[in-house]
C-alpha cells in the first residue's frame, strides 16, 4: 500500500510538472509551482524528488518513452521502409499542428538548460540516439542504414524549422526530402 502511494504521489508530481515545463519552460517553472499545482505536499515531494533536476530528468524519461512509442506506432502502420520513414513524417505533421504543441519536449529543454548539466543532456541524447536507431532499423532491411543519420537530420531540422516559423511547411518539406532520399 505504502509502495501504491508513493507511485501515485511521483505520477501525480511527474504529470504536473510535465504539463508545465512543455508549455511554460523549465526555466520559467518554480518548484513552489509544480507542489501548488499538483496538490501534493511539499515534504512529499522531496521524499520522492530529491530536486527539481530529479523532476526534470523523470518528465524527460516518461516524455522519451511516449515519443518512443509513438514513432514506432506510425512507422509499425507500414511494412515498407520507406513507408515507414514517411510514417514518421506523417506523425510529425500531425503533432506539430495540434492546438496544443509548443515544440519538441527535448530540443525546448536542451536550449534552456546549461551545458553543465551532463545528466540532462546525457538523457536528451539517449532519446534523440533511440530516433536515430529507429532510423537505422527500418532502413537495414533495405540495406540503406546508411542514410539513417540524413533522416534523423532531416526530422530534427524540421522540429527547430517548425518552432521558428510556427507553420507545418518545414515538417512537409522534410517529408519530401526523405522521400527523395529513399
Amino acid at each position: 500500500m505504502q509502495t501504491e502511494r508513493k507511485n501515485a504521489i511521483r505520477r501525480t508530481v511527474i504529470d504536473t510538472a510535465s504539463r508545465l515545463f512543455y508549455k511554460q519552460g523549465y526555466a520559467n517553472t518554480g518548484i513552489n509551482q509544480i507542489i501548488e499545482e499538483s496538490g501534493v505536499v511539499k515534504s512529499s515531494v522531496y521524499t520522492a524528488f530529491r530536486t527539481k533536476e530529479d523532476i526534470l530528468m523523470a518528465y524527460l524519461e516518461t516524455a522519451g518513452a511516449a515519443t518512443d512509442q509513438a514513432l514506432q506506432a506510425a512507422a509499425d502502420q507500414h511494412d515498407a521502409p520507406r513507408e515507414k520513414v514517411l510514417a514518421i513524417f506523417d506523425y510529425l505533421i500531425g503533432l506539430v499542428q495540434e492546438k496544443e504543441y509548443y515544440g519538441c519536449n527535448f530540443l525546448n529543454i536542451i536550449s534552456e538548460i546549461p551545458a553543465e548539466a551532463e545528466r540532462v543532456i546525457k538523457q536528451i541524447q539517449k532519446q534523440k540516439n533511440g530516433v536515430r536507431q529507429l532510423f537505422v532499423s527500418i532502413l537495414e532491411p533495405i540495406e540503406k542504414q546508411e542514410l539513417a543519420d540524413e533522416m534523423y537530420i532531416l526530422f530534427e531540422g524540421a522540429l527547430i524549422a517548425n518552432k521558428v516559423h510556427r507553420q507545418v511547411w518545414p515538417v512537409e518539406t522534410a517529408k519530401k526530402m526523405a522521400g527523395r532520399f529513399l
